[in-house]
Parts: structure tokens; C-alpha cells; sequence
């Protein structure tokens, strides 16, 4: 499965999702209509795609969505933007602050929901869809021989960019200024896509 098919999976389960549905449950069922190999296939991808998010920036983002972020939220918080589609994905990935024109981050703040975005089953759709398929296999007996079978595939460390305090609202400010503005951490609020041209 290439990263074109990848995404196309997780639009599959976008569109079968209902209005007021579970994504996650969408993308069980997507996955489970596919092989086991497909779903291990699958879940490398994803790994390469949670992993490239794996960034202080972004995790900055989600501190201030969130009111706060631990390690396992954050995981959940990557799963939440691969839930968003290939195109928010891209912006996200581009410039984490492009979050603030996201319509349902909008919406949270109003109704001061800090669980946007955060959707830990996501983490868990092919281990999921894997039993459905497994026959009785284990997923994760299953996905330890796949991994042992594309050993170097992976990168072990990951490049998390420069780590700065997420509680330190003039160094948020200059860094996600339209997500310090929409949480009123004291910066203008600027109009969607503009900014400060004081950078």
C-alpha cells in the first residue's frame, strides 16, 4: 500500500461515516473489507504518517486546542489529524497554526470542547479490523513479523524541530499566533490566512 492508497482508505471511511457517526468505526469496517497483509499495509503507513507529526510545533498546537497535552494525547491528537483527511493533514503539517481556520476547532473553542481532534480509536482501526480478518491471529504477533520482515524501514528517531515552553504565552504568540489569538492568549485575532507582519 502506497501513501496514495493510504489516504485513499481514509477517505473511504470519511465518506461512509455518518454525519453524526464514528469515523473510527468507518475505517474498521473499510479496513476489514480488505487482507491481512493489506491491513498490515496499512498500519505502516499510518505509523510513517503519526510519526511525521511527532513535532514540538505541533504538539504546541494541540497543548492549546487541548488546555494541555501528555504523551498519550498527543498520540491521539495525530491520529485526529490523519482523521481529517490528506488535505488538512498537508496544511497541519505545513504550518501547525493553519488549524485555527479548521472549522470544528472554531466551533470548540465556542462550546469549549478541548477533546477536538483527539480520537485515540483511531490509533487502534487495524488492530480492529485485523480480528475481524485474523482468523485468530493476534494483530500484534502478526504486525511484529511484518515489521521483522521490512527491517530499516523505519526510522527510529524522529527530527522533533526546536523544543520551546508551551506555557509560555509571548513564545506560543510568535510561533502559532492565529491559535494563541482564537484561545485569547493576548495577540490580536487575525483574519483567517493573514497574520502579524511584525514577524
Amino acid at each position: 500500500m502506497d501513501i496514495s492508497e493510504f489516504w485513499t482508505v481514509i477517505e473511504a471511511a470519511r465518506s461512509a461515516a455518518a454525519p453524526d457517526g464514528s469515523f473510527a468505526d468507518a475505517l474498521v469496517d473499510e479496513l476489514a473489507s480488505r487482507t491481512e497483509g493489506d491491513i498490515l499495509r496499512y498500519q505502516e503507513r499510518f505509523d510513517e504518517v503519526h510519526d511525521a507529526v511527532y513535532r514540538w510545533d505541533v504538539w504546541a498546537a494541540a497543548y492549546l486546542i487541548g488546555g494541555g497535552c501528555s504523551d498519550d494525547s498527543f498520540m491521539d491528537f495525530r491520529a485526529g489529524l490523519i482523521a481529517l483527511g490528506r488535505d488538512w493533514y498537508e496544511r497541519v503539517a505545513a504550518c501547525p497554526d493553519s488549524l485555527a481556520e479548521h472549522p470544528a476547532v472554531i466551533a470548540a473553542v465556542g462550546a469549549h470542547d478541548d477533546h477536538v481532534l483527539f480520537y485515540e480509536d483511531v490509533n487502534y482501526a487495524a488492530s480492529g479490523a485485523f480480528r475481524r480478518v485474523g482468523g485468530g491471529r493476534d494483530f500484534y504477533d502478526a504486525w511484529d513479523e511484518y515489521a521483522a520482515s521490512r527491517d530499516g524501514s523505519r526510522q527510529d528517531s524522529v527530527d522533533m524541530g526546536e523544543d520551546f515552553d508551551f506555557d509560555d504565552p509571548d513564545e506560543v504568540r510568535r510561533r502559532l499566533p492565529r491559535l494563541a489569538a482564537l484561545h485569547q492568549l493576548g495577540a490580536p485575532c487575525f483574519p483567517a490566512g493573514g497574520a502579524s507582519s511584525s514577524a
